[in-house]
């Protein structure tokens, strides 16, 4: 019988593909499965390599093919799409994970898989984000509502509450908007209690971990960030420097470069677009003290950036550095040490 050295799967909720290959490189094996019959499939095959496009539910099966022995390799979507044929189907995206396995470019950057407990934090991180957009469309439904009747409120979820206890009282609201904006309160209530119960929730499991409570030592990233980051990012062993780590997160400027000439555009926003945000509004966070006065550890890089950049700009430069930091920090297992950015010299 021949050997099956490679076999890609075509993951969904019912049916998946799969695609093999020997030693040969030639295919020996095409067929599809129903789900229950995945698991059985694969009892009955030699080890061998297994790979899927990395996702929430790739996890799972990552976990339950590794049980009966086989090498289970985790891919990058982005890095499957070059070699899937023409057409979507099922079948060319089984052909496609089957052949992006055997690049070297691919391996190095494989998923690691996650355990239940692992998925089971990130599911309370989802939770928490989920809930943090809802809140925000409450919010603007609000003002929304709110200036259709000539009321507004300064930026900042903290005006809500007084807005819409104006609207309560302003003769200006008919009856029925105002029973519909107290309704809208208790819903903002209601949401602000469970993002309340996610925070506590979250900051158990930050206290825990030693890794989150080093993270949160650094300026601009705090319990939420730091616990994002650790739940978030892959091992970082698998990056070569900071910069790799901060361009995984899409903190880092696109290039257009030709013939020689260098050509930096925007920041790329690839990877995880909560925890980048996490990171621009620490650092903002952390400009705002610098131009207040209030911050008793600004770096000379810093200061001479702001004396020369636009604010926001800068607070993607520092969100920048202090990924490459937290990189540093979860590489080497240190503390941050807040005197050796105090002492860097001011660089362009």
């Amino acid at each position: 019988m021949t050997e099956i050295i490679r076999i890609g799967v075509a993951t969904s909720k019912s049916v998946f593909q799969l695609h093999g290959v020997d030693a040969e490189e030639q295919v020996v094996l095409r067929r599809k499965l129903r789900r229950r019959d995945v698991l059985v499939f694969f009892a009955r095959q030699g080890p061998t390599r297994v790979g899927l496009e990395a996702c929430g539910g790739s996890h799972y099966w990552a976990r339950e093919l590794s049980a009966l022995g086989h090498r289970v390799e985790l891919i990058p979507p982005q890095y499957v799409k070059p070699y899937v044929p023409r057409g979507k189907h099922d079948a060319a995206d089984a052909e496609g994970i089957c052949e992006a396995m055997s690049r070297p470019r691919v391996q190095r950057r494989l998923v690691p898989i996650k355990s239940a407990e692992a998925q089971a934090a990130l599911m309370l991180a989802g939770l928490r984000e989920r809930l943090v957009r809802q809140r925000t469309q409450l919010i603007n439904t609000i003002r929304g509502y709110a200036a259709e009747f000539g009321l507004v409120a300064a930026k900042g979820k903290a005006e809500i509450g007084p807005l819409l206890r104006r609207l309560q009282s302003e003769a200006a609201v008919p009856e029925g908007a105002r029973v519909l904006f107290a309704e809208l309160a208790e819903e903002q209530a209601r949401l602000e209690a469970q993002i309340a119960a996610a925070d506590r929730r979250l900051m158990a499991w930050h206290r825990q971990d030693e890794q989150s409570r080093r993270l949160a030592e650094i300026p601009g990233v705090g319990p939420i960030g730091a616990s994002f980051l650790v739940l978030k990012a892959p091992d970082p062993q698998r990056f070569r420097s900071g910069r790799d780590f901060a361009a995984w997160l899409g903190l880092t400027p696109k290039n257009h470069s030709t013939a020689g000439k260098q050509r930096l555009g925007v920041i790329t926003r690839a990877g995880d677009e909560t925890l980048r945000s996490l990171l621009v509004v620490g650092a903002t966070s952390v400009i705002q003290k610098v131009r207040r006065g209030t911050s008793r550890s600004a770096s000379p890089w810093l200061l001479a950036l702001l004396a020369r950049k636009p604010p926001k700009l800068v607070a993607v430069a520092l969100a920048n550095k202090v990924a490459r930091i937290a990189w540093k920090l979860m590489v080497s297992g240190v503390r941050y040490d807040p005197g050796r950015l105090a002492a860097a010299p001011a660089t362009n």
